[in-house]
């Protein structure tokens, strides 16, 4: 989108998100939660951009794991290890701490985001990116939950292997800092544009390593010690 239309804002970008969303909803899908995107160096020096962005979830993006996910159905997609943090209270900003976030947590468990783009090549600024939900294209949940207080998300290391090869490892650490941090910088951040997360939500807060293409026939696992490990099956 910068290069046809180069005047074009962030806030012009998350608009053309918001009325995307609207209209997904009114077809009959469901917001279940958001994304994180950019949130590590990792990302943020592959895609060339010096910031996080948000994106929505919907229920029409979350794949069972194990289960064939279509690689056709997806533009130029790609996976991303992270920390999925399933919310149990409502977090409304501006004014979010750390303390609030970590007190609406519920459980956190695996996860691989599959990020797609309908820009070629993947040639994108932030503008493209969050014109675009945030490079949303679907996400699989982990089966095992874990509580806060169990572990340091900060020191959770992760390995994520494709087709059986390991590709990446990363830690938790490289999220903001922390995960939480994220979960605290999106709840501030679309606050005040009158969006809470809410009870049940799902919020991936970004991903520990660079993205990886996938394609028909790969399958990608990301493991994640103590939190456990993920699986995503493409087929054609």
């Amino acid at each position: 989108m910068i290069e046809t239309h180069p005047d074009a804002t962030i806030t012009d970008a998350y608009r053309i998100q918001q009325e995307q969303v609207r209209r997904w909803v009114s077809d009959g899908d469901v917001v279940k939660g958001h994304k994180v995107g950019l949130a590590s160096k990792a990302m943020q020096q592959q895609m060339g951009v010096d910031q996080p962005d948000y994106g929505h979830l919907l229920a029409g993006m979350f794949h069972l794991e194990h289960q064939p996910i279509s690689a056709a159905s997806l533009l130029q997609p790609r996976v991303e290890p992270e920390i999925a943090f399933v919310l149990g209270r409502r977090l409304s900003g501006p004014g979010v701490t750390v303390a609030d976030a970590l007190r609406a947590v519920d459980f956190v468990v695996p996860a691989l985001e599959i990020v797609a783009s309908r820009i070629t090549d993947w040639r994108i600024s932030i503008v493209d990116t969050i014109a675009d939900n945030a490079s949303s294209g679907g996400v699989v949940l982990g089966s095992k939950p874990t509580l806060l207080s169990d572990v340091d998300l900060r020191l959770t290391g992760c390995s994520l292997q494709l087709g059986g090869e390991l590709v990446a490892t990363g830690a938790g650490a490289a999220v903001l800092g922390s995960p939480v941090n994220a979960l605290v910088w999106l709840a501030n951040t679309i606050g005040p544009l009158g969006i809470d997360l809410e009870p049940g939500h799902v919020v991936l807060p970004g991903s520990m390593t660079r993205a990886y293409p996938v394609s028909a026939g790969d399958t990608a696992v990301a493991d994640m010690g103590e939190l456990g490990t993920v699986t995503a099956v493409f087929t054609a």
